[in-house]
């Protein structure tokens, strides 16, 4: 792949996982192209690298659009994160060092301190967040895992998730996080891999929960047209 492109599937990427390109939304070339500032060759092979990500979605006539996830999909993505992260977080356990646990509770502390802000810090926790489970894979030392939940982790739902959090849930994720560290701590796998597991599929929830609210509220207000 050119730098060109490498540059252009960056660019785009931040901007549909920020929600700037939002689900849905058609993708121009030349627009992309300008936007990126590169030729329209480099985003073509963006978009392709993108659409293997599952970020974007081509139709038969070859227009393409941001994907929009369904619920369905969305519960199909969290319960496979769910199974590989508590993988990655049994085997993290075994593989602890006092050194890493040390930059874990330092990104949770982060994470924490995000969420006291008067208004919370979404784009903080986010960061934080993201710091701590990429801790916790990259101690895991597992490629394949790596390569698995790169297409997971990454997808704008988690920011939607996040989005949709209330003080008390954003407090709860820290407290959860606060447990695995304990599991870390004392080395013990098994306890680490529960925790991973409920935390994940407990974010989930939080989104589909969510999700129903906003069609209940669209529903709502056709009703009252």
């Amino acid at each position: 792949m050119s730098r060109a492109s490498d540059r252009a599937y960056s660019a785009i990427r931040n901007m549909i996982l920020s929600g700037e390109l939002p689900a849905g939304a058609q993708l121009g070339e030349e627009a992309l192209a300008e936007l990126c500032g590169v030729s329209r060759t480099p985003v073509r092979e963006a978009l392709r690298r993108l659409e293997a990500d599952m970020l974007v979605d081509r139709t038969d006539t070859q227009r393409t659009f941001v994907a929009d996830w369904s619920i369905s999909d969305v519960a199909d993505a969290f319960e496979l994160r769910a199974m590989l992260e508590a993988r990655a977080a049994r085997r993290a356990a075994e593989r602890m060092t006092d050194a890493t646990l040390a930059r874990i509770k330092a990104a949770n502390r982060a994470l924490l301190d995000a969420i006291q802000q008067p208004l919370p810090d979404v784009a903080g926790f986010l960061e934080s967040n993201r710091e701590f489970h990429g801790i916790i894979l990259e101690v895991a030392g597992s490629r394949r895992l790596s390569a698995l939940l790169g297409t997971l982790v990454e997808q704008p739902v988690v920011l939607r998730t996040a989005r949709h959090y209330t003080r008390e849930e954003l407090r709860r994720s820290h407290a959860e996080h606060e447990e695995l560290t304990a599991a870390f701590a004392r080395r013990d796998g098994a306890w680490a891999e529960a925790i991973m597991t409920s935390h994940i599929l407990r974010a989930y929830h939080a989104y589909a929960d969510a999700h129903r609210a906003r069609l209940d509220a669209g529903l709502t207000q056709e009703a009252a047209e």
